[in-house]
């Protein structure tokens, strides 16, 4: 975990590109921070220790100043999608052996997303919007989860749910679970209070407990449902603000069988999205109008999701959802900071476009640091950041693979969660191995992680 950083140039001092700043420094990554915001600058230099270059990142002059022609990757995420993909094409012309990850947010991009990266030659495009949307979507279909990450191509989920104070598994340990219920799922997180613990199987679990655990969607389901929980999907749903993440959220909804109401108060906005989805009903109102929301159905409706600009406004929007009616909430947030006054709120779901988009950029790069050897695949901050859910592909022979589990010599705190052997998902034992391509997932406390050999003493 020594290995020398990579040098970053990162466009747009934005809530994301300033996270992406501080993270990639503080795993050691040398990262120059472009914007035209002086002000925006002077803040990020107060959090972290990069190098900071007042301009356009489409410029010329700029770049060279920079060290483009020396940098190993190169990050756009300014407000603009087209000033992003201008600065990717740019960056490329100086260094065509520089990576480059542009965030592009407009769905009249969605379906030229391959062809822009092909003639652009644009190594990641990133669409928050859609990404989020796509998380409300999971949680949709499976209401009693608080959140869900995916891996192995779908086969694995990392499921996060509440513990009800009535609840069979209140003062059992997760031993218990395992010899009573399923030994086909790993316990990788427990939430409570501001305690966050990385459980053995003598840990008890308590009500009020939020834990999280790692199975196939089939165990998955038959956990919940062994254990009490409603597995089924929700029938409609009600969306609060028309932008684009509720676009994209009501197009996956529709395509599964879902009745869907949008509630938008700019009129254009209604005639668009009226046209662009045909067998939504579109309201025109204000979402924050109790009786308007009356009217609409939100005592009845089966699932309730606030997806307008403001913070303040999707919180509130959420706590009024809970106090009429027992829909299941999703609220989104754009701010990546007080979360933990957002927390003690019990919002139910909550999304942060944001952080998705920075795990994301993240996650590309470890894998791009990596040796040849294992590469990261997907990376999730879990338990409000304490932890990283990681998933590996092993591409060489190395330290871990050929040999028991029980026989490597891990660091605390690092679970080994699943094992994807040719398609199929392992719960490891200590008897398992690892091979050369495998997909492999880790749940750590320690970060920085870019390769699998990193959870070996």
């Amino acid at each position: 975990m020594n290995r020398s950083g990579l040098t970053i140039i990162i466009v747009g001092a934005g809530k994301v590109g300033c996270t992406l700043a501080v993270r990639l420094t503080d795993e050691g990554h040398n990262i120059i921070m472009i914007d035209k915001s002086e002000d925006r600058l002077n803040d990020l230099q107060k959090n972290t220790d990069c190098m900071i270059l007042h301009g356009s990142g489409s410029s010329h002059e700029t770049l060279e100043e920079a060290g483009i022609a020396d940098t190993d990757l190169f990050i756009a995420v300014t407000d603009s999608d087209e000033l992003n993909l201008l600065c990717c094409t740019i960056a490329k012309q100086f260094n065509s052996n520089i990576a480059t990850i542009a965030r592009v947010r407009d769905p009249d991009y969605g379906n030229e997303i391959p062809y822009l990266r092909s003639r652009l030659a644009i190594d990641m495009i990133i669409n928050p919007e859609f990404e989020a949307a796509a998380c409300a979507a999971r949680l949709l279909f499976l209401p009693a989860a608080i959140s869900i990450n995916t891996f192995a191509h779908g086969s694995a989920e990392l499921v996060r749910i509440r513990l009800p104070e009535d609840n069979m598994l209140d003062g059992k340990d997760i031993a218990y679970i395992g010899k009573n219920i399923t030994n086909n799922m790993v316990f990788v997180g427990v939430e409570r209070g501001e305690e966050v613990f990385i459980p053995n199987g003598s840990f008890v679990l308590k009500g009020g407990d939020v834990i999280s655990f790692v199975s196939s969607r089939k165990v998955c389901l038959g956990f919940l449902k062994a254990i009490g929980y409603n597995t089924k999907s929700v029938r409609d749903t009600l969306i609060i603000g028309g932008g684009k993440s509720a676009f994209y959220l009501a197009d996956q909804l529709i395509k599964s069988g879902i009745s869907v109401k949008i509630i938008e108060k700019d009129p254009k906005r209604c005639e668009y999205l009226s046209t662009m989805l045909p067998k939504a009903t579109i309201l025109n109102g204000d979402g924050i109008d109790s009786n308007f929301l009356e009217e609409a159905g939100i005592e009845d409706t089966d699932s309730f999701v606030a997806l307008t600009g403001i913070d303040e406004e999707n919180i509130m929007l959420t706590l009024h959802a809970r106090n009429v009616s027992n829909a299941k909430v999703v609220t989104k947030i754009n701010r990546i900071t007080f979360t933990q006054v957002i927390n003690s709120l019990n919002l139910g779901s909550v999304i942060y476009p944001k952080y998705i988009t920075a795990e994301t950029i993240i996650s590309y790069v470890r894998a791009r640091q990596a040796s040849i050897g294992s590469n990261v695949e997907v990376m999730y901050l879990l338990l409000d950041g304490n932890a990283e859910a990681i998933e590996f592909k092993v591409k060489e022979e190395s330290s871990v693979t050929g040999v028991p589990l029980k026989d490597l010599n891990i660091k605390n705190n690092v679970i080994i969660s699943f094992i994807s052997h040719n398609g199929k998902l392992i719960i490891p034992t200590g008897n398992d191995v690892i091979s050369v391509g495998d997909n492999v997932m880790i749940v750590t406390t320690q970060k920085g992680f870019t390769e699998l050999q990193d959870i070996m003493r």
